[in-house]
């Protein structure tokens, strides 16, 4: 099975606001989903340049091809765990 990739945000904005604590995701993801993630850091998403009510603020987080703002440890993980119960149907 292809792991799914997890990307976060390390842009200025989204670090300040609570992306190093979603990159625990790397070292001590939940036991669940730990072997069916792939962890990315990528510079910035842009998407703080695009504010609307879709992208509301970071940290931005892509689960995929969803996109998390106002991400936290705990919504991405939802998010993942909602993603991957829908590639198992």
């Amino acid at each position: 099975m292809e792991k799914l990739t997890v990307k976060i945000c390390s842009g200025t904005s989204c670090f300040v606001m609570g992306a190093a604590q979603i990159q625990a995701l790397e070292f001590t993801p939940p036991e669940d989903i730990a072997d069916k993630i792939e962890i990315i850091e990528v510079r910035c998403m842009n998407h703080c340049k695009d504010i609307d009510a879709t992208h509301r603020r970071g940290p931005f987080v892509m689960v995929g091809d969803e996109l998390v703002s106002e991400a936290t440890y705990e919504k991405v993980v939802n998010k993942i765990r909602e993603v991957l119960n829908k590639d198992c149907k």
